[in-house]
Parts: C-alpha cells; sequence; structure tokens
C-alpha cells in the first residue's frame, strides 16, 4: 500500500483460519464468547538417555488458546475456566475483550513440569457477578471425548472443522453457586492465564 499496490489485509483471512482455527463459540442473550487457538512454544528439555544414546525430548503437552467476548457488562460478567478468572482486556472495539489461556493438554513421559496433570477437559463459564453463578458455559475437549483416535487425515476442510466441532460442547456450565478470586496477574504474561500455576501467584 505504501508503495500504490492494491494490497487488502483481507487475502490474509484464510491463512489466519488455517493456523488459528476457531474451536466454537456460544451466545448468551447477546454475550458471544469465542475459543481459538493460538501459538505456544515448546521449549527443548535437556538431554536424557534413551536407546544407548542421549536425546533431547521436545515439551509438547502445552497448548494457548485466545478467549475473544463480545457484549459483556464490565464488572458484572466475568468468564471463568475450572473456577479461576480470566484476564480478560480491551481490544479497543467497544465492549469487545480478549485473553489467552495456556494448559496442559498432554502428559508425555518427558516435560517441563512433571508432576502436573493434564486440565482437559476445560469447563468456560460465562459469571454473573449479580447472582454470583454461571449463567452459560462451554466445555473444550483437547481430544475426542469419546476416546476416538483418527488414524487418517481429513480429506478435506469440513471434515477437519466436523473433527474439531466434535471435541466442543455448548453447554456444561456450573451450576453451583461461587465467587472466583481475584487472580494476581502474572507480570511476565499479564493477559494470560496459566494453569500451571497455582490460583493467587
Amino acid at each position: 500500500r505504501g508503495w500504490g499496490f492494491g494490497f487488502e489485509a483481507a487475502w490474509f483471512d484464510p491463512h489466519f483460519e488455517f493456523r488459528f482455527p476457531k474451536h466454537s463459540a456460544i451466545n448468551h442473550e447477546g454475550i458471544e464468547i469465542e475459543l481459538r487457538h493460538a501459538l505456544e512454544p515448546w521449549p527443548v528439555l535437556g538431554e536424557e538417555s534413551a536407546g544407548g544414546g542421549t536425546t533431547r525430548f521436545v515439551d509438547s503437552s502445552l497448548e494457548r488458546m485466545q478467549i475473544k467476548t463480545r457484549g459483556l457488562i464490565p464488572g458484572r460478567h466475568f468468564v471463568t475456566v475450572a473456577g479461576r478468572r480470566l484476564p480478560l482486556r480491551a481490544t479497543g472495539v467497544r465492549d469487545e475483550f480478549v485473553c489467552g489461556l495456556r494448559y496442559r493438554a498432554w502428559k508425555p513421559v518427558s516435560a517441563l513440569h512433571p508432576t502436573i496433570d493434564v486440565h482437559s477437559p476445560l469447563g468456560f463459564d460465562l459469571y454473573d457477578a449479580q447472582y454470583q453463578r454461571a449463567v452459560a458455559g462451554c466445555i473444550y475437549h483437547v481430544m475426542h471425548p469419546a476416546g476416538r483416535n483418527y488414524e487418517t487425515y481429513p480429506v478435506n476442510s469440513y471434515e477437519a472443522e466436523a473433527r474439531r466441532l466434535s471435541r466442543f460442547e455448548a453447554n456444561g456450565h456450573s451450576t453451583d453457586t461461587y465467587v472466583p478470586k481475584q487472580e494476581v496477574p502474572n507480570p511476565d504474561f499479564p493477559c494470560t492465564l496459566d494453569l500451571r500455576r497455582p490460583s493467587g501467584m
């Protein structure tokens, strides 16, 4: 554009959707919660003995997700996961908030924190502080909830989308009354909730 070419940002939309697929979304009385895949760097671990030699494993057990909401009333509505409040931040667009969520998706033999268990399935609640309970929610599974293991690649984008949708339940919020604790933001990643860190840290 700076050199006079008609270059449109929308041309990158297919690339964005391929790299950051939308898991799904729920809508409750005008309030939308969208879950989308995000990037998570995987650290390389130290050397370990294996098969008569040495090897360095990659900790691929962590995943990250973007949570975007629209229509929340600040101070009244929150989004919680496993009972913990997400650090939603305003995007500059009216009534739109976003944050990141880091969680352990798998438990391989070698990992950075081997004593931390898997966090899946992830239960998201749309929390209403006026009633001190969840009014809507959803559940996200890292893998097929019935344990199905696909042995072939999806034949097209429709099958891939169907596989993603099978891991999402647009219901299943908490039914108990509770008050989520105020999370202390991580100074290094203030817009991301890391479920590996205990609440209050």
